[in-house]
């Protein structure tokens, strides 16, 4: 009897191919060594193959969301320029994040009492376990509790409870679909209840200078209409669709995001991260001078 050999309609002739309107004119392609899963679960299209270059990477809805190679740019990027913006983050929520990458990083700050992950869809948490073990090591840590619900409906039970939390990263697909309400007004009004008097904020922004950047501006003016302070900046990885990928950190007291009000030690540095660092921190948030200017909506 022969394994039927898995199939999917985004590789073709061994090359995965990532094209989406969100990406209007171009798209990223992978050479593919193996599939090794496709499914449809309750919420999304899921695809996990084996790239000759980049090792398992993991595609939901025909976007690439990490890959083992470089995840852990993005993965320490969202976490830690927020992480570290605050000066002792004990109670931390993970909105999405279902790899389990995000937790993982989380749990290098020992002030660190707790950390939730909500994640609507179960099947991304067991397929990271078993396709993506470096990243879902996450799940293993005794401060971690995860919930499968609705990231957006977790909030609003959340903002209308007494419990708080120190920092909150959104970690969820791009705004396209059901994922576009964590990208609105509403959602950030309800992050910044739910939010301790000195809490932090950061989402992943989908687009970046190269990619419909008045998405950026969209986004941050949303979020300045919310929060005491707001920043951009951006992670760097091969994966996502121009090489960049853009981050909205938020305060809810004024405060200057661009400086970590913490930092590592040197050694500690080379032996718990990879990517980030204090001068990554600071140097994330330098844009080119027509993007700065746009942002601020000032002439050149």
């Amino acid at each position: 009897m022969t394994v039927k050999q898995l199939e999917h309609a985004s590789i073709k002739n061994s090359w995965f191919t990532e094209v989406s309107d969100s990406f209007p004119g171009q798209g990223l392609m992978l050479k593919v060594e193996e599939i090794l899963h496709v499914s449809q679960s309750e919420f999304q299209d899921v695809l996990v193959f084996r790239s000759t270059e980049y090792g398992n990477v993991l595609v939901l809805d025909g976007v690439v969301q990490v890959s083992e190679r470089d995840e852990f740019a993005y993965q320490e990027m969202i976490c830690h320029v927020a992480m570290m913006s605050h000066e002792c983050p004990k109670r931390v929520l993970v909105i999405g994040g279902g790899d389990g990458g995000v937790l993982r990083e989380i749990v290098k700050h020992e002030s660190v009492e707790a950390a939730h992950l909500c994640e609507i869809d179960e099947s991304v948490i067991e397929l990271s376990k078993k396709y993506l073990p470096n990243m879902a090591v996450g799940f293993d840590n005794t401060k971690v509790t995860v919930h499968i619900r609705d990231g957006f409906e977790f909030i609003r039970e959340v903002a209308r409870s007494d419990e708080k939390y120190d920092v909150i990263i959104t970690d969820s697909s791009d705004p396209d679909g059901p994922a576009e309400k964590f990208f609105q007004r509403e959602y950030f009004q309800l992050l910044h209840t739910a939010l301790n008097d000195d809490g932090i904020v950061i989402t992943q922004s989908s687009e970046n200078v190269w990619l419909n950047f008045k998405f950026v501006k969209q986004l941050r003016d949303i979020c300045k209409g919310v929060f005491a302070s707001v920043e951009y900046c951006a992670a760097l990885l091969p994966t996502y669709t121009s090489g960049q990928l853009g981050l909205m950190v938020c305060s809810k007291k004024p405060t200057n995001l661009k400086i970590p009000k913490r930092q590592w030690t040197q050694e500690e540095e080379s032996s718990l991260v990879r990517y980030y660092n204090k001068e990554i921190h600071e140097a994330s948030f330098v844009l080119p001078n027509w993007a700065k200017h746009f942002l601020e909506g000032t002439s050149l």
